[in-house]
C-alpha cells in the first residue's frame, strides 16, 4: 500500500469501528453506564482509571492522561505499524483501504453521495408541507396519531405520486442521475430510462451515527405492494448494520437503562411520541450481531418487542439464536410479546407510557425464554425429557461468550434437568467423551466390573447416544438428497472442528455428503457399504435402520429438512467461531499472514450476516 492514506478515509473509518471492540480484544473492559473501564495499559495502577467512551470514539486515562482513538491505541499500545493498523481497522469495518491514486476521487464521490441523499431528504420533507397532494399523507399521519413535533423530530416526509418528481428536482444532468442511482434514490428501467424509487409513500429517513441521512424507508399510502420499501444497499447504507431511530434515540435519552428493538418505523415514532423514546427498529431484516452490538453500546439491556402471533414467535426464536453470540457479561436481554392484534404504536396510544413501561419491566428474561422454548414439547417430568432438554441446550450455551452468563444459565439448566451442575459441566466440557459414546459400545477397563452388569434381555437393542452430527447423518441416510443442502466449501470449513477434538461422527457425515455430491444416485445401503468390516459400518447401519434410536429424535416430512439445515448451520457457526479464535490468536501473536488477516475479517463480516454460501445443485 503506497502513498498517503487520506485523512477523510481515516476519519470515516474511526466512525465505523467500535473502539470498545478494538480495545476489549486486548483489555478486560467493565461497563460503567455508557462507558467502559479497565486498568490502564499505559501505567501501573490497582484501581481502574482508564475509560473507553464508544459514543465519542476515544479513550482517556484519568491517572496518566493517556488518550486517543482506536487507531492511536493500536499504534501506541500494540506498537503496530501505521499501515498495518489502518488495514486491521478497515478489516473490522468491512471496507477497503484506498490506494493513493483512487483515494481522492473515492472520498469526493462519497461526499457527493451524502450531499444527494441530504438534498433528497430535504425535498421529501418539503413535499409534506407544500405538495398539492400532501393531504393524503397528512391524513394518514393524523390517523396514526403522529403530531407535527414527532414528524419534525424524525424528519418524516412525503414522496408524491408520479414516476419522476424527485428525478426532475435533483437529476439535472447525467452526473446527478448517476449519483441518485448509486444512492438508491431512483431505479433504471429496461429501456434505460429512470424513475423515482419512492412514489406515493410516507418517507422515513434512516440516519447514521452522526445524524446524516443515508437511506430511506417508505410506507405505501394506498393498497399497493410492497407495503414497506427500503433503499437498496449502497456505499453509505448497509441494512445489516443500521437501525432506524438509533440517532434519535441516543439524542433523546442519556444513559438509558434499556433500549427496545421493535419491528416498524411507526412503532419507533409512536413510542417516542407516547413517552418511550428509547426504541429502534431493524430495517426489514432479522436482527444481526452488528445491530445488537450497536444497541448494547447504547444501553446494558436490550428488550426485543414482538407481536404475539405465529410470525412474531418465529422472529423471536431467530433473534434469540443471534443474540446468543453477543451475550457478554454485563449485558441483559429480555423478550416482550404483545397481545394479539396489537403493536407498540397502537398499544402505547391505548394504555399510555406508564402501563407500557410496566410491560417492559415484566418482559421475559432471555434465559427463561430459551429454556421454555427448548422444553415446550418435552415432558420434563420424565428422565428422557430432561436429558433431551440438556442435549438441545448444549449447542446454544456453547455459543455464549460471557463466562458469568454461561455459568448461571448452566446452573439453571442443571436445576431443570435435576442433575448436579458439576456433572453437566463435565459432560459439556468433554465432547470427546460424548463422541466416543456416540461411536458405539466401548470396552470396560475392569472385566470384573463388566461381568457384574445385568444381562441385556434377548432381542433388546442397545439404545445409542446421538450427537448433532449423528442426527444429521441419520436424516441424510433417509433422505440422500439432503446432501445438496451443504455446499462443498462448507464441508472444508467443518474440518477445523475435527482438528479440535475427536469428532468421528462429523468425519462420517462429511464423507457421506462428499460421496453423494459425486454420486447423487447412490442408495443409502450402497453408500454405507464402503465401511464394511469397520466399526463405522455398524454405526451407520444403526443410524439407517433406526435400531436403538431414541424416540422423537428425528423429525419427519419437511420438518426433517429443516432439522438437517439447522444442524448444519450450528456446526458451521461452531466451526467459524473456532476458526476465528485460531486466527485471532495468530493475529495477537503477530504470526498471521495477509491471507489469514483477510480470512479473519471475512469470518467476522459473515457473522454479522453479510453474504452466504451457495448450495450445490444435484446433477441433472
Amino acid at each position: 500500500m503506497a502513498g498517503r492514506i487520506p485523512q477523510d478515509f481515516i476519519n470515516d473509518l474511526l466512525e465505523r469501528v467500535d473502539i470498545a471492540e478494538v480495545i476489549g480484544a486486548r483489555l478486560e473492559l467493565k461497563r460503567a453506564g455508557r462507558e467502559f473501564k479497565a486498568l490502564c495499559p499505559f501505567h501501573n495502577e490497582k484501581t481502574p482509571s482508564f475509560h473507553v467512551i464508544p459514543d465519542k470514539g476515544f479513550y482517556h486515562c484519568f491517572g496518566c492522561g493517556a488518550n486517543g482513538t482506536a487507531l492511536s491505541f493500536l499504534l501506541e499500545q500494540e506498537r503496530m505499524p501505521f499501515q498495518e493498523a489502518i488495514s486491521y481497522l478497515a478489516g473490522l469495518a468491512g471496507v477497503e483501504v484506498p490506494q493513493e491514486a483512487e483515494a481522492a476521487p473515492r472520498d469526493e464521490r462519497r461526499g457527493k453521495l451524502y450531499d444527494i441523499v441530504d438534498r433528497a431528504d430535504r425535498w421529501f420533507r418539503q413535499q409534506l408541507v407544500q405538495h398539492p397532494l400532501r393531504a393524503t399523507a397528512v391524513d394518514y399521519l393524523r390517523r396514526r396519531g403522529v403530531d407535527g413535533q414527532a414528524a419534525k423530530t424524525f424528519g418524516i416526509g412525503f414522496a408524491p405520486p408520479g414516476r419522476q418528481g424527485l428525478l426532475e428536482a435533483l437529476g439535472t444532468d447525467d452526473a446527478q442521475r448517476k449519483l441518485m442511482l448509486e444512492a438508491g434514490l431512483i431505479g433504471q428501467a429496461e429501456d434505460g430510462g429512470f424513475y423515482d424509487r419512492f412514489r406515493d409513500r410516507i418517507i422515513f429517513p434512516i440516519r447514521d451515527q452522526r445524524g446524516r441521512p443515508i437511506a430511506f424507508g417508505g410506507r405505501i399510502l394506498g393498497d399497493g405492494q410492497p407495503k414497506y420499501l427500503n433503499s437498496p444497499e449502497s456505499p453509505l447504507f448497509h441494512k445489516g448494520r443500521e437501525l432506524y431511530g438509533f440517532w434519535e434515540c441516543r439524542n433523546a435519552v442519556r444513559d438509558p437503562e434499556r433500549v427496545l428493538l421493535v419491528e416498524g418505523y411507526m412503532d419507533v415514532v409512536g413510542l417516542a411520541q407516547g413517552g418511550v423514546p428509547e426504541a429502534c427498529a431493524s430495517l426489514g431484516t432479522a436482527a444481526t450481531r452488528d445491530h445488537l452490538d450497536k444497541l448494547f453500546r447504547l444501553a446494558p439491556e436490550v428488550v426485543f418487542c414482538f407481536d404475539g402471533d405465529a410470525a412474531g414467535l418465529r422472529a423471536a426464536w431467530k433473534a434469540a439464536r443471534t443474540a446468543l453470540e453477543v451475550l457478554e457479561d454485563g449485558r441483559g436481554l429480555r423478550l416482550l410479546f404483545l397481545p394479539a392484534g396489537e403493536d407498540p404504536d397502537t398499544l402505547i396510544r391505548k394504555e399510555g407510557a406508564e402501563a407500557f413501561r410496566k410491560r417492559i419491566a415484566s418482559a421475559t428474561p432471555f434465559s427463561e425464554y430459551l429454556f421454555n422454548e427448548l422444553g415446550r414439547e418435552l415432558d420434563l417430568g420424565s428422565l428422557d425429557g430432561r436429558a433431551r432438554l440438556a442435549h438441545l441446550a448444549r449447542p446454544m450455551l456453547e455459543r455464549i461468550p460471557g463466562r458469568l452468563v454461561k455459568t448461571l444459565m448452566m446452573r439453571r439448566l442443571a436445576e431443570l434437568a435435576q442433575m448436579p451442575v458439576e456433572d453437566l459441566e463435565r459432560i459439556y466440557a468433554n465432547p470427546a467423551a460424548g463422541a466416543s459414546a456416540a461411536a458405539g459400545p466401548q470396552p470396560y477397563s475392569d472385566p470384573g466390573e463388566q461381568e457384574r452388569l445385568p444381562a441385556r434381555p434377548r432381542g433388546e437393542r442397545r439404545r445409542i447416544r446421538l450427537s448433532r452430527e449423528d442426527i444429521a447423518t441419520a436424516l441424510l441416510l433417509r433422505r440422500t438428497d439432503f446432501a445438496f443442502e451443504v455446499a462443498a466449501p462448507d464441508l472444508d470449513r467443518l474440518t477445523v472442528l475435527e482438528a479440535a477434538g475427536d469428532r468421528q461422527g462429523l468425519r462420517l457425515l462429511r464423507a457421506l455428503v462428499a460421496q453423494l455430491h459425486a454420486q447423487p444416485e447412490l442408495h443409502a445401503s450402497v453408500l454405507i457399504s464402503a465401511w464394511l468390516g469397520t466399526p463405522e459400518h455398524d454405526r451407520l447401519r444403526q443410524l439407517l435402520t433406526g435400531g436403538g434410536l431414541p424416540a422423537r429424535e428425528l423429525a419427519e416430512g419437511e420438518r426433517a429438512r429443516l432439522q438437517f439445515q439447522e444442524i448444519i448451520a450450528m456446526l458451521l457457526a461452531e466451526a467459524a467461531s473456532q476458526r476465528q479464535r485460531q486466527l485471532m490468536a495468530k493475529i495477537r501473536a503477530r504470526e498471521a499472514s495477509d491471507e489469514e488477516h483477510a480470512e479473519y475479517f471475512a469470518l467476522k463480516r459473515a457473522a454479522a450476516g453479510v453474504g452466504s454460501a451457495a448450495k450445490p445443485s444435484p446433477p441433472a
